[in-house]
């Protein structure tokens, strides 16, 4: 694998990951739902587990409002690189690949959070399960574009 094509991949997450967080906050303003506070919390969690102290009460709770959109980024980012890796240089369909890497970086971000206690998806409304599967699905839809963009015609 060269270095471009995981370049190339980190571009397509970072991608992926702006149009998931334009599709969330363009939800957020339509439906006046506040901001979720759950990567936060894994942040939190995480940060407890391992002993790390992020300083006073209000700096640790400003270090955690950066960090926790920051693990958002970096998901989205890894998983790029890893579609980068699995797709070996070629462009891949958008219809299956796209929905198939939108699932991946949901379970992803997603896992953690269910494994640390901080959600649980069999407590989800409907809304709550559109509201997560929409954006991850156009992560996955715009990652993969641009992915195949990035990618030399064969």
């Amino acid at each position: 694998m060269r270095t471009v094509e995981l370049a190339d991949g980190a571009i397509a997450g970072a991608v992926g990951s702006t149009v998931l967080n334009v599709v969330t906050y363009l939800d957020m303003a339509l439906r006046g739902r506040p901001a979720s506070s759950t990567p936060e919390q894994v942040v939190g969690r995480l940060t407890d587990i391992a002993h790390i102290s992020l300083g006073s009460a209000q700096a640790a709770e400003n270090r955690r409002s950066g960090l926790g959109p920051l693990t958002g980024y970096a998901t989205g980012i890894a998983a790029g690189v890893g579609f980068a890796l699995l797709a070996r240089g070629r462009r891949r369909p958008i219809a299956t690949a796209g929905p198939l890497l939108g699932a991946g970086v949901m379970v992803m971000s997603n896992g953690p959070m269910t494994v640390l206690k901080v959600t649980d998806p069999r407590t989800w409304r409907r809304s709550d399960w559109i509201a997560d599967i929409i954006p991850h699905l156009l992560y996955g839809l715009a990652a993969t574009a641009t992915w195949n963009r990035l990618r030399p015609p064969s």
